[in-house]
């Protein structure tokens, strides 16, 4: 009688645990049940679509081209406040577009950062925007960025990197630096770095668990903004978000797991090692880090910097994350990235 039930104890465990584990298929746009496709998009070489948006003058008669890749949570229409008599005065052409799985772009089981800069590039042709251009990635966006660095410098004319994602596992990064980063996060989002990093297989289980938290700005824990921080999101909590019901509307796992499945994995490169992209000036390489940022150390990305020297650093005093909001501070982003 024992082992009968044991059997059948063991099989009802081993079938928790295999839908614990598996995170449901995505709700893919434009597919029956799916959400309806309502932006632009191209068609990848591998079948996928990515979802996009222009702003700023006409492609045509713009004199600066710049992609801007969106962080965690966010997607294409991200609502960066760019001055407009900028764009006029420097004839600026924007285009931003939903990362794989975020939005209307269609998820990609095989996300990296390899090819995350790879889509850029991809995007960059079927759009038409020419041989080269600028790239600025915003907080999770900037591993991406640092894809296109490595993988795609030749079609780049300049990259900014603003309140940029640091990974703790780089292998050049100091022990003591990494630990210390690590400290000063919130134990729930140490722990969920590190299940990401070190038992990606568990991660959809991490995630969905309802015993704690997993990720404090999910479980909207201010303690991870700064005072600046919070004055931003009572700002922008006056006019509502343009296109927030879309984000996540394909499935969390495809979009915010895997955003940190693919940032928080084992790269193929360390960013420590990597070489000048443009060893003549004929571009420029940029990281904007808020002293105040609770999210990010800027400690890492201090030193990031401190060993690229190529990379020029801009460290804002009295800033938290949430500094891309800021119209004067994104001017400065603009201006430095395109003007040198």
């Amino acid at each position: 009688m024992f082992v009968p039930i044991a059997v059948a104890a063991f099989v009802g465990v081993l079938g928790w645990a295999y839908k614990a584990l598996k995170p449901p298929p995505p709700k893919i746009c434009g597919t029956p049940g799916g959400p309806p496709i309502t932006s632009p998009r191209i068609k990848l070489s591998d079948g996928r679509h990515l979802a996009y948006r222009e702003s700023g003058v006409p492609k045509e008669e713009a004199k600066y081209k710049v992609i801007i890749v969106h962080g965690f949570d966010s997607s294409k229409d991200l609502n960066l406040p760019v001055p407009k008599e900028l764009i006029e005065e420097l004839q600026i052409y924007i285009l931003s577009f939903d990362r794989p799985g975020y939005g209307e772009s269609d998820p990609c089981p095989s996300r990296s950062v390899k090819s995350e800069a790879y889509d850029i590039q991809e995007l960059a042709d079927k759009l038409h925007m020419g041989s080269t251009f600028y790239v600025i990635g915003i907080s999770m966006g900037a591993y991406p960025v640092y894809g296109c660095l490595k993988y795609i410098p030749h079609r780049l004319a300049g990259a900014s990197l603003v309140v940029p994602f640091v990974h703790y596992w780089w292998p050049r990064l100091p022990a003591d630096m990494s630990k210390e980063g690590l400290k000063r996060l919130q134990k729930c989002d140490k722990w969920t770095f590190r299940v990401a990093h070190y038992a990606p297989w568990l991660f959809y289980w991490w995630m969905t668990q309802k015993w704690f938290a997993s990720l404090s700005i999910l479980a909207g824990n201010t303690a991870i903004f700064s005072r600046q921080d919070m004055e931003m999101i009572k700002k922008l909590s006056e006019t509502p978000a343009v296109g927030q019901e879309k984000i996540q509307q394909q499935g969390e796992h495809e979009s915010l797991h895997r955003d940190l499945l693919v940032g928080y994995s084992k790269w193929e490169f360390d960013p420590l090692e990597m070489s000048n992209p443009f060893p003549n000036g004929e571009g420029s390489v940029h990281i904007w880090q808020g002293y105040e940022d609770r999210i990010i150390p800027y400690r890492i990305n201090r030193y990031v910097a401190e060993k690229l020297p190529w990379i020029r650093y801009h460290e804002v005093p009295e800033s938290g994350h949430l500094m891309f909001f800021r119209s004067e501070l994104c001017e400065e982003f603009f201006r430095s990235l395109l003007l040198g």
